[in-house]
C-alpha cells in the first residue's frame, strides 16, 4: 500500500541484505509460489481493498478458476460474497471459454481443498517439490500468499469475511525465510461479537465487544512429531453442539485435505466460542478461544513457546514421545500452563511413551488424568464430551485469561513482529486517542463540540424547506421569500462566525495527512475508537430497540431518533459539511469575499475518504435533510478527480430498518455500510464501486454509485403528518436519482406507504428507476435452493391503506397491485425471495450458502440489466448534480 510503513512478514525488498543470509531454496520457494499465483507484482505495491472490489467480466458469472493465477481472485470473490464454500477451490484445467459450472464430465478437473491437516511425515515440507502450473496449490498456502501480498486494510477485510463465515482465522503468519513471524493484531481489530452470558441474569447478560479486547480462557492444540489423531477434527468437534459438526478448522479427512504445504507450515489459527444464551446450544458458559498450530512443534518452537505463554491449557497430540520431544517439553517446566496429552494406543511405542511420561509428570506438574487415550473412531462422541468437560473444568478453576492484545504483547517479548506496530499505524492511533480521551459523554460532546449540528442545522433545514416549497408554488409573495432568505443568511452567518472546535480541527488534520497510509489508519482507528465508546455505554439489547422502533412508528416528531444515534465518524464529516455549507451560502449571497474562504478544501478531503471505501452521507441523519451545497461540492470534486471515467449508474436500496438492506449491499459488492439496528446511523449513505477499465465499455458505465437508505424509513403507519411526508420525500429523492432501486422487505410486511407514494410521484417525473423487490426471510431456516420468482408472480395486492394512497395519487385509476404501481409492464418485474442470512443460531451461526448464492444471482441479474440498458440511461456526474438540485 502506498505510504504504508508496515512490513510484510515475508519481506518486501527492504530487508534484501538480510534475506541473502538464508538458503536460496527457502527464498525461491516463496517466490515460486507468488509467481505461480500471479502475486509477485504485489510485493512492492500491495494489493488494496479497492483492487479486490472492482467489477469486471468475472463479476457476472459463477466461474471456476482454470489456472493458478485465477485462484487468489476466485477466493476473494467467494469470500466477498460470504460463500461458505470459499475454502473449497476448484481449478478446471483446459476448460473451454464457454464452459459452465456443472459440466465437469466434459473437462479435466482438479479439485483443491483447504488443507489444515496434520502432516503425517514430519519432514514432508522439506522434501516437497516446488509448485508448478499443473500442481495443486494448497489453499493454506494461497491464504498466506494472499495476506502477504495485501495491504493492511485488505487483510482486515479478508479476516472479517472469514470471521462471518465462521472460518478459523490466521493469528500468526509464518515467515519461512527470515523467521520473523507476524502476529496479526491489526487484521483482527475490526471483529465484533455479541453474546449472552450464562446463567441469564437480565439485560446485563447481553454483551457486545471487539474480539481482541476481552480476556478469556484460551486452549491450544498442537502436534508433536506424528499423530494419528487430527487436531483440527477434534477442535471442530469440541466447538460443535451435539451432532451439528462445524468445519471451522479444515482437516485431513476432507477431500484432498492432506496435500502438502509449501509456505504455510507454522501458521497459527484462532477461533472462538461465544454463548447464545440457550442452554441446549451453549457448550461453554462464557467466551473461550481455541488455537491451532499447523505443523510439528519441534519445527516451530517459537510459535509453540508463544502458545505455552498465553494458553490456559495446551493439548499435545502425539503417537510417540522421543528423547528429542522429551527435552523440548522439559524446557517448559517453568510454565504455569496446564498440559494434556492425547495418545493413540495402537500407533506409538507404548513402553517408551510411558517411560518419558513418568519423567514428565513431575516436571509439568500433571498426573495421569492429563493423559488421554483416544482408542478408535467409534468412541469419538464420548471422547469429545470428555474434552469439553476438561475445558469447562479448567475454565471454572483459577486459570490464565488473556485477550488478543495480551497475546500480541507476549509475541513481542518473544521477538515476533506485530502488524500494528508500524509507525503510520501508531501515529494514527495516538491522534485518535487524543480525540476520544476528551469524549466522556457522547451526547454532551455532540452538543458542545459539534456545534453546527443539532438545533442550528435543523433550523436552517426548515427555512430551506420552506423556501423550496415557495419556489415550487410559483405565486408566493416576494416579501415572504425575501424574509426567508434573510432568515437563512442570518442563521448561516451565525454558523460561520464559529471556529471548528479542537476535536474537529484534530480530525481534519488526521484526514489531511500527506501520508495516504497514515490517513487511512487514522480513519479506521477513529471508527474503532468511537465504536468502542458506544459499546461501553449501557445499551438495551436488540429486541428492546426493536420495540422502541415499533412504538415510535406513526405520528411522532420527524427529527426524534428511533434509537440512540451513536457518535461516529459521520458526525465529524457532518460538521465539516456544515462549515462548508455556511461559508458557501454567504459567498453565493455576496456576504463573504471568495478570498476569505477557509473551508473550500473540505469536499476534497471527504472525497479522498469516499475513494478509499468510506460511506459518505447523502441524506443528513441528524436533520433528515440533504446538505445540497456539500453534496454538490463532493460530486464536483468527484467529477474533477475521475475526469474521463465519470459515467455513473446509481443503485439504491430502500426499506424498513431491520430488513437486511445494508447486509445485502455489503455481501453483493463488498461494501462497508453499517449494519444492525443499534449501530446503523439514520442518514442515507453512498459508496463508489469502480468498474474495471476493460469492462466499462461493455457495461456502459465507469462506476456504480451505491446508496443505502439507512434507518430513516420508520414505516409510518398513517398517510398524513410530518413523518410520512418526510419519508415519502426522501424516498422520492433517492429513487429519482437511481437507475436501479432494490426494495428490501420482510416476508410478512407490507410495502411502506411512503415508498408507494414515491413510486407514484416518480411516474409523473419520468425519472422512475427499474425496481427489484427482495423479500428476505429474516428468521426462518434457509432453503437450500432459493429461486427467483418471475415477473408473473407479483407481490400481494395493496393493503387498504396502501390502496387509499395509490388511489389518491392516481385519482381513482384503479391501482390494484404493487406491480401496477411500480411497473408499466408487469412482465419486467423482478421479485426475489432470499433465504435467511444465518445457518444456525447466532453468535455461532455462519452465513448460509443459500443466502450467499441468492445474493450472487441478484448481483448478476442487476449487472446484466445495466449492461442491456434495462436500468435507464447512465448518468455522468454533471447530470447527477443537476438531478440532485431538481429533486
Amino acid at each position: 500500500m502506498e505510504g504504508d510503513d508496515c512490513e510484510s512478514p515475508y519481506g518486501d525488498g527492504t530487508n534484501e541484505a538480510q534475506d541473502n543470509d538464508f538458503p536460496t531454496v527457502e527464498r525461491s520457494r516463496l517466490q515460486e509460489m507468488l509467481s505461480l499465483l500471479g502475486l509477485e507484482t504485489y510485493q512492492m505495491q500491495k494489493l488494496t481493498l479497492q483492487d479486490s472490489l472492482q467489477i469486471s467480466f468475472d463479476s457476472m458469472k459463477n466461474w471456476a478458476p482454470q489456472v493458478p493465477k485465477d485462484l487468489p481472485w476466485n477466493f476473494l470473490r467467494k469470500l466477498q460474497a460470504l460463500n461458505a464454500e470459499a475454502r473449497n477451490t476448484t481449478m478446471v484445467l483446459d476448460a473451454p471459454p464457454d464452459a459452465r459450472p456443472g459440466e465437469e464430465g466434459q473437462m479435466e478437473e482438479e479439485v483443491l481443498y483447504w488443507d489444515t491437516a496434520d502432516n503425517i511425515a514430519a519432514d514432508i515440507y522439506s522434501f516437497s517439490e516446488l509448485p508448478t502450473p499443473d500442481t495443486p496449490v494448497n489453499p493454506l498456502d494461497l491464504l498466506c500468499a494472499l495476506l502477504v501480498s495485501s495491504d493492511s486494510f485488505l487483510q482486515q477485510d479478508i479476516i472479517l469475511k472469514m470471521f462471518l463465515c465462521q472460518f478459523a482465522l490466521p493469528l500468526v503468519l509464518p515467515d519461512s525465510e527470515n523467521h520473523y513471524h507476524m502476529f496479526l493484531l491489526w487484521a483482527l481489530r475490526g471483529l465484533v461479537r455479541t453474546w449472552w452470558l450464562q446463567p441469564l441474569r437480565g439485560p446485563g447478560s447481553f454483551k457486545e465487544d471487539s474480539v481482541v479486547l476481552p480476556r478469556m480462557p484460551t486452549f491450544a492444540f498442537v502436534r508433536m512429531d506424528v499423530s494419528s489423531n487430527s487436531k483440527s477434527q477434534l477442535l471442530n468437534a469440541v466447538l460443535s453442539p451435539g451432532r451439528r459438526l462445524r468445519d471451522c478448522f479444515w482437516h485431513r479427512d476432507l477431500n484432498l485435505g492432506a496435500s502438502p504445504r509449501e509456505i504455510a507450515d507454522g501458521l497459527v489459527e484462532i477461533s472462538w466460542f461465544f454463548p447464545s444464551g440457550r442452554e441446549d446450544l451453549d457448550i461453554f458458559p462464557e467466551p473461550v478461544a481455541f488455537i491451532n498450530l499447523r505443523g510439528d512443534i519441534g519445527s516451530h518452537w517459537l510459535q509453540f513457546k508463544l502458545l505455552t505463554d498465553i494458553s490456559s491449557a495446551v493439548f499435545i497430540l502425539t503417537d510417540n514421545i522421543s528423547k528429542k520431544e522429551y527435552k523440548l517439553l522439559f524446557s517448559m517446566k517453568e510454565s504455569n500452563t496446564k498440559y494434556y496429552f492425547i495418545l493413540s494406543p495402537y500407533r506409538g511405542k507404548r513402553n517408551t511413551n510411558l517411560r518419558f511420561l513418568n519423567k514428565l509428570i513431575p516436571v509439568l506438574k500433571i498426573d495421569y488424568s492429563h493423559v488421554l487415550v483416544k482408542v478408535s473412531s467409534t468412541d469419538s462422541e464420548s471422547f469429545v464430551r470428555r474434552l469439553q468437560s476438561i475445558v469447562r473444568c479448567v475454565m471454572r478453576s483459577p486459570c490464565r485469561r488473556v485477550s488478543v492484545e495480551d497475546m500480541a504483547h507476549a509475541a513481542r517479548k518473544l521477538g515476533l513482529r506485530v502488524d500494528e506496530d508500524c509507525e503510520e499505524c501508531q501515529k494514527a492511533k495516538e491522534r485518535m486517542e487524543k480525540i476520544t480521551r476528551k469524549i466522556r459523554d457522547p451526547e454532551a460532546y455532540k452538543r458542545e463540540e459539534l456545534r453546527l449540528q443539532g438545533e442550528p442545522w435543523r433550523k436552517v433545514a426548515q427555512v430551506e424547506k420552506e423556501l423550496c416549497q415557495l419556489h415550487w408554488a410559483g405565486d408566493s409573495p416576494e416579501k415572504c421569500r425575501s424574509e426567508l432568505r434573510g432568515r437563512l443568511l442570518e442563521l448561516r452567518a451565525q454558523q460561520n462566525s464559529l471556529d471548528p472546535t479542537w476535536g474537529v480541527q484534530e480530525f481534519v488534520r488526521g484526514i489531511s495527512s500527506p501520508s495516504p497510509g497514515e490517513k487511512q489508519y487514522f480513519l479506521r482507528w477513529m471508527e474503532l475508537g468511537l465504536a468502542r465508546l458506544a459499546q461501553q455505554r449501557l445499551r438495551p439489547p436488540p429486541e428492546t430497540l426493536l420495540s422502541l422502533r415499533s412504538k415510535h412508528c406513526g405520528a411522532v416528531d420527524a427529527t426524534e431518533p428511533l434509537w440512540p444515534d451513536p457518535l461516529g465518524v459521520e458526525h465529524f464529516l457532518r460538521e465539516m459539511g456544515q462549515f462548508y455549507e455556511a461559508e458557501s451560502c454567504l459567498v453565493e449571497a455576496g456576504k463573504l469575499p471568495v478570498g476569505q474562504r477557509r473551508f473550500a478544501h473540505f469536499p476534497g478531503l471527504a472525497l479522498e475518504l469516499l475513494l478509499r471505501g468510506l460511506p459518505l452521507e447523502l441524506v443528513d441523519g441528524g436533520s433528515l435533510s440533504v446538505p445540497l451545497r456539500w453534496v454538490t461540492g463532493l460530486l464536483k470534486e468527484l467529477h474533477t478527480r475521475l475526469e474521463r471515467r465519470s459515467r455513473l449508474v446509481v443503485l439504491s436500496v430502500l426499506g424498513v430498518p431491520g430488513t437486511g438492506k445494508s447486509t445485502l449491499l455489503n455481501t453483493m459488492f463488498g461494501l462497508r455500510f453499517a449494519t444492525g439496528k443499534s449501530s446503523s446511523p439514520r442518514g442515507a449513505f453512498m459508496q463508489l464501486v469502480e468498474v474495471a477499465e476493460g469492462f466499462s465499455q461493455d457495461l456502459g458505465c465507469d462506476h456504480i454509485l451505491v446508496i443505502d437508505s439507512g434507518g430513516w424509513i420508520g414505516g409510518a403507519l398513517t398517510t398524513t403528518g410530518e413523518r410520512f411526508e418526510l419519508e415519502a420525500s426522501l424516498a422520492t429523492l433517492i429513487m429519482g436519482l437511481s437507475n436501479v432501486t432494490v426494495v428490501s422487505l420482510a416476508e410478512t410486511r407490507d410495502v411502506p406507504l411512503a415508498l408507494l407514494h414515491a413510486f407514484l410521484r416518480l411516474e409523473t417525473t419520468g425519472h422512475a428507476p427499474s425496481y427489484q423487490f427482495v423479500y428476505q426471510n429474516l428468521h426462518g431456516t434457509s432453503a437450500p435452493n432459493p429461486q427467483l420468482r418471475d415477473g408473473r408472480q407479483c407481490p400481494e395486492p395493496l393493503s387498504d391503506g396502501g390502496l387509499a394512497v395509490a388511489c389518491g395519487e392516481t385519482r381513482g385509476d384503479g391501482v390494484r397491485t404493487l406491480a401496477d404501481v411500480a411497473f408499466g409492464d408487469p412482465e419486467k418485474q423482478h421479485v426475489w425471495h432470499i433465504p435467511g442470512l444465518w445457518h444456525g443460531v447466532p453468535p455461532m451461526a455462519a452465513v448460509s450458502l443459500g443466502y450467499s448464492e441468492a445474493i450472487f444471482e441478484l448481483k448478476r441479474c442487476l449487472l446484466e440489466n445495466i449492461r442491456n440498458g434495462l436500468s435507464n440511461q447512465n448518468k455522468n456526474i454533471q447530470q447527477l448534480i443537476e438531478l440532485v438540485r431538481r429533486l
